[in-house]
């Protein structure tokens, strides 16, 4: 696979001058000759196969050659809900999810949550799954919400219709892949507290448990994704 950069800008055939830090990092870091191939995307689930044509002190100027659809995407949206784990472990977290194929990432406001997300987090996390999206393939960006509290996000209109609150106490064998997606809350490693639970139940929230052990929130996180991002347990819902 060609080495990819990223551009928020509208991209077709033809000459785009490529700008910014990606510009630095394909000249500076990788170090691009004109001739060179590479691919540009920009979150609209295509990829631009691109031929380096010059290189300049801030830019570098491309022949896209082609307009490909390139579908690495899950065929059902996956919103992961979760309180953020301390330090590196919440990068950790963002870029595995992006890997895994998670479409949506809300950062929790939980009671014993030890870090709570401030709006800045978006562009922060942002950046890296834009990172993340340069190495896997991805060829449309995980989303990254504003911080919610725990009350917004389980009532919030605009999650798949099953939805999982992970808990120690809940069915083994209860989590699922729908063909209209899974929406899944994760607590803080203090956990939730017993009104949050109840608060989700009632709103029609299903308990689901990854095992005996207790988890640090990026295991729950990335193990509960994994199995949501095979397709083969997809079930085909009715409703």
């Amino acid at each position: 696979m060609s080495e990819r950069f990223y551009t928020s800008e509208l991209l077709s055939p033809g000459e785009f001058v490529l700008t910014g830090a990606e510009a630095h990092h394909l000249a500076a870091v990788s170090r691009h000759r004109p001739g060179d191939r590479v691919v540009l995307f920009n979150g609209d689930n295509h990829e631009y196969p691109a031929e380096v044509i010059a290189i300049g002190k801030r830019t570098v100027t491309l022949q896209i050659l082609a307009r490909q659809w390139v579908d690495r995407e899950l065929s059902y949206p996956v919103v992961v809900g979760s309180a953020l784990p301390k330090g590196d472990r919440a990068d950790f977290l963002i870029e595995k999810l992006t890997e895994l194929g998670v479409t949506q990432f809300v950062p929790l406001i939980t009671a014993r949550a030890i870090v709570q997300p401030k709006p800045t987090v978006v562009e922060k996390f942002t950046r890296t799954v834009i990172e993340a999206s340069k190495q896997c393939g991805r060829n449309r960006l995980m989303a990254i919400v504003p911080p919610r509290t725990w009350d917004t996000f389980i009532l919030a209109s605009d999650l798949p219709p099953h939805k999982y609150v992970l808990h120690p106490q809940g069915s083994t064998d209860s989590v699922q892949t729908y063909a209209k997606g899974v929406a899944v809350a994760i607590g803080p490693e203090g956990g939730l507290t017993d009104e949050e639970v109840k608060k989700a139940l009632a709103t029609g929230w299903q308990v689901a448990t990854l095992g005996p052990r207790i988890l640090r929130v990026e295991t729950a996180a990335l193990a509960v994704a994994a199995v949501l991002s095979q397709p083969m347990r997809v079930q085909r819902e009715n409703q």
